[in-house]
């Protein structure tokens, strides 16, 4: 039981639309999404005389499409180049090129606890919290100044642990930059 269609010919029209939104709903590229809508047509029409009849077409080209997006995908990791991931990392001006630290954080003198009961500090680690985007606001407080656990925090702001995770170290490090700047420059301690 084969081919209840007119075959490759009618494909494009018949499933075109509905190939290239599954394809955009998964790539976010319009141009990468009709390159992968050509792929897999191609592909069915080298390969009609091998379908078996047991699916619908459009079941049957939705999985060769599936098959091409990941592909492409693979292609796509093996490809990057690390050093440009690198240098487009926010992090990277803290390292130097073999991993260690270009300019060490300078140990703090001051016992943290005695810090963050001094008024003008507290007040200066407040106006750079506030400077964070929301999300890294909520997680900051949530995880490091009110000691919530991981599972309460992803739960709470919608986020996975791995996410949360990422949030926290951009918080710490534009935090840490903050407070270099209005703090430990300035010599403000008390």
């Amino acid at each position: 039981m084969k081919k209840v269609d007119d075959g490759p010919h009618s494909w494009l029209h018949e499933h075109g639309d509905y190939l290239y939104r599954f394809a955009m709903s998964r790539l976010h590229n319009e141009d990468l999404a009709a390159d992968m809508l050509q792929e897999t047509l191609l592909a069915g029409w080298k390969g009609f005389d091998k379908f078996a009849g047991q699916s619908s077409i459009r079941t049957w080209l939705v999985g060769i499409l599936k098959h091409k997006i990941i592909d492409h995908i693979r292609r796509e990791i093996r490809g990057r180049n690390l050093s440009e991931a690198v240098e487009n990392d926010p992090t990277s001006a803290y390292f130097n090129s073999n991993g260690s630290w270009s300019d060490a954080p300078a140990a703090w003198k001051e016992n943290p606890e005695d810090l963050f009961s001094n008024e003008q500090f507290y007040k200066t680690l407040e106006s750079c919290i506030n400077k964070l985007p929301e999300k890294q606001q909520i997680v900051f407080r949530m995880r490091d100044i009110t000691g919530e656990d991981t599972e309460t925090t992803c739960k709470t702001c919608d986020v996975t642990s791995t996410h949360l995770h990422v949030l926290l170290h951009r918080a710490r490090l534009a935090l840490r930059t903050c407070l270099n700047i209005h703090w430990f420059e300035r010599g403000n301690r008390s």
